[in-house]
């Protein structure tokens, strides 16, 4: 199959980043599941991917825009992963993520709805919407941890992914989805809080500016 052809192709990655993994009996062999992870770098669905691929093959709900970079498109489609408009309200992807899960398949989608950059940001409603929509499906939350220090070449991140149930368990009874989704949300951050994407967030700041310098210019007699 072509997710097991790119995940034994992106192996070495879990490999270079030192991945660990915890919790992964969490998550159930079969059935319909719903996976909420934290979002502080690109490489967060890479890392999640092979951290999970012993028991799961993950569907994400992935930005739009990723399929019109050339060549991504294609093999994203034959990954079977799913795009949406982010702040547009897509609900033809939230259906298309229902149908996967009630055909038992496992679905992705970040609560944050893009990357923190290192801020806190409110929980998007996406993830509590799917989890009310399909009552069957058991939600795992994730938290990822080291990704961030990719872009720190060649000093090798240390990367860790945890699996772990909602403490607070499944939708309430009048619980709404925005509810659910910040819940979902503040657990997740309570492991691990926001780390800024990129190099130079991770090496001290923004770049000195250097004044440019400027010849005097001569007095006129």
């Amino acid at each position: 199959m072509v997710y097991d052809a790119v995940a034994a192709l992106l192996r070495p990655l879990a490999w270079w980043g030192r991945l660990r993994v915890t919790g992964l009996d969490q998550v159930p062999a079969d059935g319909p599941l719903l996976v909420a992870p934290n979002h502080d770098s690109q490489w967060d669905p890479v890392l999640i991917g092979l951290a999970i691929k012993p028991r799961r093959r993950l569907r994400f709900l992935a930005r739009a825009s990723l399929w019109r970079i050339p060549g991504l498109g294609p093999l994203l489609y034959a990954l079977n992963q799913i795009p949406i408009r982010r702040g547009a309200g897509d609900a033809v992807a939230l259906e298309k993520a229902v149908e996967a899960l009630d055909a038992g398949q496992s679905v992705c989608v970040f609560p944050e709805g893009g990357l923190s950059w290192g801020e806190r940001l409110r929980a998007r409603s996406g993830v509590g919407r799917l989890a009310k929509s399909c009552p069957g499906a058991q939600v795992v939350l994730c938290a990822v941890e080291g990704c961030a220090e990719y872009v720190r070449f060649p000093r090798r991140p240390r990367v860790r992914v945890t699996f772990f149930r909602p403490a607070g368990g499944a939708p309430a009874p009048g619980e709404e989805a925005p509810e659910l989704a910040t819940r979902l949300l503040d657990e997740v951050r309570a492991c691990v809080p926001p780390t800024p994407a990129g190099r130079r967030a991770l090496v001290g700041g923004p770049p000195r500016v250097q004044k440019r310098r400027t010849r005097p210019r001569a007095s006129r007699s």
